[in-house]
Formats: structure tokens, sequence, C-alpha cells
């Protein structure tokens, strides 16, 4: 089975950071966090944030990306 999910790369200015939002398939926000301090915990699924991490610096600024995780063999897939 698998789960759509969304993520979104935001721009910081000054000192404010760059964040990634992860957001479920009703566009609801399930995850914030900085790409250079990768939370441990969340509310997505066990493994997940670890796969997906290492799509942040190939993710553009202000363009949403769909993703689907596949929940039997826990693998992310970049639409």
């Amino acid at each position: 089975m698998r789960v759509r999910y969304y993520l979104l790369k935001v721009r910081g200015v000054a000192k404010i950071p760059d964040y990634i939002q992860i957001r479920d398939e009703r566009f609801s926000l399930v995850c914030y966090l900085r790409p250079d301090r990768v939370e441990k915990r969340t509310a997505l699924p066990s493994g997940m944030l670890e796969k997906i991490s290492t799509l942040f610096p190939q993710l553009p600024y202000g363009e949403v990306r769909e993703i689907e995780w596949d929940t039997e063999q826990q693998e992310v897939f970049l639409q």
C-alpha cells in the first residue's frame, strides 16, 4: 500500500533557516523541520524520514513535490 505525501522546501531569510514542510493527502501539515537537523520524533511512519532526508538538498524552493511511501517495502517514490 502506498501513502501520498507532499514536500515543500521553504527558503529562510536572514537568521531564519530553511525549512521542509511535509503534508499528507489532505494537505494537512504532518511535519515541519530544518533540513540540516532531521528530528527523530515525528508523526511519519517509522523509517520514512531517514529515507526522504536524502531528497532535501535537491528539492527546489517553493515547489510542492509529491512522494509516495510504500508501507510494505518501506521505500519512497518521487513523483
